[in-house]
């Protein structure tokens, strides 16, 4: 089912989510899947969307949905920085369409998880996808891109944003 996607200024959206428990894990597939269904429709009506967290959606667990190739569900996600190198991106995000933020993330990163059968996995990212699920990471603490800016001068609107070769 398609959700409504919380949208900027919405004090839901500064909450900090709960654990799932293994016990709850029967009740996640109808979350995935609206966290799959709200995603997809996004990605059509602005073609863009790679990832999307739970509390975008409403549901305050710590749940993390990834479609790039294929779909990747993480439960309980947490991270590791191998090193200190950063760079800066414009981020952008289902929440605030349309508003990029300039914003410094770790290059690389390791994301611990468990998947839909319980089981422990870990992914080593680097680049756009380590700056991905930072961002979605971020979302399952109630932190928004915003409040990652560099500085007050770090948004802009997608349609002022001229590229030059």
């Amino acid at each position: 089912m398609i959700r409504k996607i919380l949208l900027l200024g919405d004090p839901r959206l500064y909450e900090r989510s709960e654990e799932v428990v293994k016990e709850e894990l029967n009740s996640i597939g109808p979350v995935v899947r609206d966290l799959h269904d709200t995603l997809m429709d996004f990605r059509a009506s602005y073609q863009a969307g790679r990832a999307v967290a739970a509390p975008q959606i409403g549901v305050f667990k710590r749940i993390l949905y990834m479609h790039i190739d294929s779909p990747v569900v993480f439960i309980n996600p947490f991270m590791e920085f191998p090193d200190e190198e950063y760079i800066e991106v414009m981020d952008d995000c289902m929440s605030f369409p349309g508003l990029l933020v300039k914003v410094r993330r770790r290059k690389r990163c390791v994301i611990h998880y468990k998947n839909e059968k319980w089981e422990d996995c870990s992914m080593r990212l680097e680049g756009d996808l380590s700056e991905l699920l930072q961002h979605e990471f971020d979302h399952l603490d109630g932190i928004l891109a915003t409040m990652r800016a560099i500085d007050n001068k770090s948004f802009f609107f997608k349609d002022n944003i001229q590229v030059s070769c």
